[in-house]
């Protein structure tokens, strides 16, 4: 469902979630569907039915409970269309008015008399990282038309024309939001089964809160204490003292390290002013690993790196290396009783290996083990106190650099590869391979953690957060801007031609123009862009020696072409202006997809992608003169 909320006029679309059974509802001078309307959502909460929605909760179930308290007050039975509507338009204000303020809505969702599914609160899209809106997930997901509703809010709808378009409008993010809907089936239907067994309204739950409210279920009553008072416990601090935190066997062989080591042991925190607040690097056997609160992270020279007959790629990840870090070392915020805090964490991974991935309670306690640490530092949350959270990250990073330093050490001829929060990749010596295992084997030890090893045949590598790995069993793992199969919705997913490209040259030995022959896909070539509320889009063209200027939405799906237009974005108050693609390149608006017959009518300017293709080539290859030849 969705509703459509202008100064004078009411739409509201529903459409039910398995059929093609459609509702419309119009209130304003035009048409007055209210009393229709008002019986259609009290046949909702008497047959138990559910809306689902874009967040919903914070706006159109706030209009829908708003409509059925007023109506209950009998205050719009003597109003005519336009007068209702501009009464909902107030509804409507309001709730936007309270998330902008970030304020508490008129209805908490355990008011409502409708149930209702948020798949924008389910999907944690309403999180500052992942925040997306409707219309970029239907652009994340290939919608036919993306275009915003050409009509503003506060324009009088006063012919059919208007109020045929909002509707056509409606239906398309209806159409969107039940598309969202199917493909988070399986996360509905494991909040269902979380919500019936535990009691508790898990439907539109993000998965940091469904680890906040599991944990809190069962730490409750552990503790023997009522869940509401346990939700109000944080521990706040004035400083965090790193050196007063830091394992006491943490300790190094070489003065490259120690150093690392006294550094970190010289910080005094700010918990309110943590983001930024230290930031070190150090370089090792010629590798430069950078260090902060989050986490460590190091990359070797980009290049193609190959297991070969002498030599072979060691990969090795820390087990649940967070939550372990506080499970073997006792550690808890400081307000929760560390035995029982530490006993039910461990409870937690224990049962996640005894169930197969297949079953839906194993990522249950996947999130549950993973979200844990982030709610340490969420002020939100009753697991709250930040020096828990640098207990596991400097940690973190300081016992995997002693695993880092001790192979090095051990194995002069080995060459560090990568350093990354968990884990550590490592080309060696074929003939080491038992060095390396007695190696990790004494970490182990030392730490009480545990490794999980992989062999790679070849890492195709661009920096720390970008690459292709390839194991031993032909299996690629794409990261970073080299990722194109099965992205998360809010990610942007735009150029997708471009790792696909680069994949086939480096996995499969096809050349890039090769491949972009094959490539028919005209989703592939276009680029998403989101623009926020200071700035305007706008398209610069010349037609018949005429320059024009449109303005555009937002959100735009463009794509480069050897015709077209120019994208600007100009800002609204001091006029500056960025390209969105800088240089000669010019753009095809593409907000509502068009199929051509004929491939070559797309007009789609194949150098831009070659030259980006061969860009992040050549900077893989480290050649920028050679490399050329081996395109045509």
């Amino acid at each position: 469902m969705d509703y459509e909320t202008l100064s004078n006029c009411f739409v509201g679309v529903f459409k039910h979630y398995k059929t093609e059974e459609t509702h419309i509802f119009s209130i304003c001078k035009l048409q007055n569907d209210y009393e229709k309307f008002i019986k259609f959502l009290k046949q909702n909460i008497d047959n138990k039915e559910w809306h689902i929605s874009y967040n919903g909760l914070a706006f159109d179930a706030q209009v829908t409970h708003s409509l059925l308290k007023d109506n209950k007050n009998g205050e719009h039975e003597k109003m005519d269309g336009e007068t209702i509507a501009e009464e909902i338009y107030g509804y409507a204000q309001d709730a936007i008015k309270r998330s902008n303020n970030r304020e508490f809505q008129k209805f908490p969702e355990w008011e409502m008399k409708i149930g209702q599914i948020d798949v924008f609160k389910l999907n944690h899209w309403d999180n500052m990282a992942k925040r997306s809106s409707l219309k970029w997930i239907e652009y994340t997901m290939d919608w036919d038309n993306i275009l915003d509703m050409p009509i503003d809010h506060e324009t009088s709808i006063d012919t059919q024309k208007q109020l045929d378009l909002i509707i056509s409008y409606c239906i398309n993010d209806v159409d969107a939001t039940k598309e969202i809907y199917n493909r988070s089936k399986d996360l509905i239907s494991l909040r269902k089964t979380l919500s019936d067994q535990y009691k508790i309204n898990l439907f539109s739950a993000s998965e940091p809160r469904i680890s906040k409210e599991l944990f809190s279920y069962y730490l409750s009553k552990e503790l023997n204490m009522d869940k509401r008072d346990l939700k109000k416990m944080r521990t706040f601090r004035k400083v965090i003292k790193l050196d007063r935190i830091i394992l006491p066997y943490v300790e190094f062989q070489t003065q490259t390290f120690n150093n690392l080591l006294e550094r970190f042991k010289t910080v005094e925190l700010d918990p309110n002013n943590i983001k930024g607040a230290f930031k070190h690097s150090i370089i090792y056997n010629g590798v430069k690993t950078h260090f902060g609160l989050g986490g460590a992270h190091g990359c070797t020279t980009p290049g193609v790196y190959k297991s070969d007959n002498e030599n072979i790629i060691m990969s090795s990840d820390v087990t649940s290396f967070y939550p372990m870090l506080a499970i073997k070392n006792g550690w808890s915020p400081a307000h929760l009783p560390s035995r029982e805090f530490c006993e039910l964490y461990q409870w937690f991974f224990d049962e996640r290996k005894k169930i197969p991935k297949s079953n839906p309670m194993n990522y249950v306690y996947k999130i549950i083990l993973n979200s844990t640490y982030g709610l340490s530092n969420d002020k939100n949350s009753f697991l709250y106190d930040p020096e828990f959270t640098m207990r596991i990250t400097i940690n973190g990073q300081l016992t995997l650099m002693m695993l880092y330093e001790m192979i090095m050490e051990a194995i002069p001829e080995a060459i560090p590869l990568l350093q990354n929060t968990d884990g550590i990749e490592t080309i060696i010596p074929k003939s080491a391979k038992e060095e390396y295992f007695k190696v990790c084997a004494r970490w182990q030890a030392l730490t009480d953690f545990n490794l999980e090893h992989d062999q790679y045949e070849k890492i195709i590598l661009a920096d720390v957060n970008n690459y292709i790995a390839i194991n031993t069993d032909g299996k690629a793992k794409c990261k970073g801007r080299f990722e194109f199969e099965n992205l998360a919705l809010h990610k942007n997913k735009s150029k997708l031609v471009i790792p696909k490209a680069i994949y086939q040259y480096f996995v499969n030995d096809i050349l890039p123009e090769d491949y972009l022959e094959t490539n028919k896909n005209i989703l592939d070539y276009c680029i998403g862009s989101k623009t926020n509320s200071g700035w305007q889009v706008v398209a610069d063209s010349l037609e018949e020696g005429v320059f024009k200027q449109e303005n555009l939405q937002k959100i735009n799906r463009y794509y480069i072409s050897d015709n077209g237009v120019k994208l600007v974005k100009r800002n609204k108050n001091d006029g500056r202006e960025i390209q969105l693609e800088a240089g000669k390149w010019i753009q095809t608006i593409f907000n509502k997809i068009k199929e051509e017959s004929v491939w070559e009518e797309y007009d789609i300017n194949t150098k831009y992608y070659m030259q980006a293709i061969e860009k992040e080539i050549n900077n893989i290859l480290g050649t920028f003169n050679n490399q050329l030849k081996l395109f045509k």
